[in-house]
């Protein structure tokens, strides 16, 4: 639940997709547990750092005296085992609504998923694509870093003081934090990181359409 009813405005909404508008955390939790358990790591402490960030970046932290070009090699074969598997990936609540009351509205999927897996996600959960997507090969850095929530912002015509961002992680809230905008947390693991508002899946938020492309969400 909220923490209290809350009325923000926006001219733009980022959207954060794992854990947002996708539950996916059956696979993550299979494919990272795997990847620990590979590497001698501890699932439990593997699976507090990996959700939000890119593959590369959650081995970067993991792994601090492997070289990046390691990582990255790693990560490819991470991103092709995770777009395999799409086994218990369903839509977060009330997210195919909420979704469809921002047709005609500004928005972007913001995620550290690349093309393939953000596509085999948002597919297999029934979820329409925004037309907008920042995806992993769009930026050169992963949340928490906030290239992913400016170049969306810049790419709509928004200043990053007029969006919101949702995000369910620790990772993602840095992000729309550091990019100057406000964050909607969706779910418990966003409610240890003190967003704006909080919402426990996106049947919380109504969404209503103001004059000039300006969004007006109830939340609660």
């Amino acid at each position: 639940m909220p923490m209290t009813a809350t009325v923000l405005t926006a001219r733009a909404l980022l959207l954060d997709m794992d854990g947002t508008l996708v539950n996916s955390d059956a696979v993550v939790e299979r494919c990272w547990r795997r990847w620990a358990e590979r590497h001698g790591l501890n699932g439990d402490e593997v699976m507090k750092v990996v959700h939000g960030r890119q593959g590369h970046a959650s081995m970067a932290v993991l792994l601090p005296d492997r070289p990046m070009e390691q990582n990255h090699a790693d990560n490819a074969r991470m991103l092709a085992e995770e777009t395999a598997d799409l086994d218990g990936v369903i839509e977060v609540p009330g997210a195919a609504a909420f979704l469809a009351s921002l047709d005609g509205l500004p928005h972007a999927l913001v995620t550290s998923a690349d093309v393939a897996l953000s596509t085999a996600r948002m597919t297999a959960a029934g979820l329409r694509l925004p037309e907008l997507r920042i995806t992993a090969e769009s930026v050169g850095a992963s949340k928490p870093d906030p290239e992913g929530f400016l170049k969306a912002a810049a790419e709509l015509g928004v200043d990053p003081g007029d969006c919101i961002v949702f995000e369910d992680s620790g990772a993602g809230i840095a992000a729309g934090r550091a990019a100057g905008m406000r964050v909607v947390g969706v779910g418990p693991r966003a409610g240890l990181h003190h967003p704006d508002a909080l919402v426990g899946d996106l049947t919380e938020v109504r969404v209503e359409a103001l004059p000039e492309a300006t969004v007006r969400l109830h939340i609660g």
